[in-house]
C-alpha cells in the first residue's frame, strides 16, 4: 500500500492533510512540487487520471492574475503548460493512494479512501 501527496507545503489545505494522516497514523509521502519538481510526464499521469479541468484551480490567486485572454482561451494545452509553469495552479491535495486519484481534502472523503488501512 503506497500513498504519495503531491502539493505545496504552505498551502493551508495541505497543513489540515498532513494533520489529518497523521492524526489517524497513515504513512504517507509528501511531493512538493516547488522543492521536489513537477514534470510534464508526471502532470501527463495526472491529467489522465483525472482530467485537467479537474485539476484546475480556479479559486487560486494565480489563476485570477492570469489575463482575461488567457483564461478564455483555455484548453488542455495551454492549462497544462500553465500549470507546468505554475503548479499552484493544481488543485490541492492531489492524493495517489493504491493507484487510484483523489483531489481536495475533506475528513469524510479520507476515511472513505483509506477505510480499508
Amino acid at each position: 500500500m503506497s500513498t504519495i501527496a503531491y502539493g505545496i507545503k504552505n498551502c493551508d489545505t495541505i497543513k489540515k492533510m498532513k494533520k489529518w494522516l497523521e492524526a489517524e497514523q497513515i504513512a504517507y509521502q509528501f511531493h512538493d512540487y516547488r522543492t521536489d519538481g513537477l514534470d510534464r510526464d508526471m502532470l501527463e499521469q495526472f491529467e489522465a487520471a483525472l482530467g485537467w479541468e479537474a485539476m484546475l484551480n480556479k479559486r487560486g490567486t494565480t489563476f485570477r492574475q492570469l489575463t482575461d485572454e488567457q483564461k478564455a482561451g483555455l484548453d488542455k494545452d495551454s492549462a497544462m503548460n500553465l500549470m507546468l509553469e505554475y503548479p499552484a495552479m493544481i488543485k490541492r491535495p492531489l492524493l495517489v493512494h493504491n493507484n487510484q486519484y483523489h483531489l481536495g481534502f475533506k475528513p469524510d472523503q479520507y476515511h472513505a479512501i483509506f477505510n480499508d488501512k
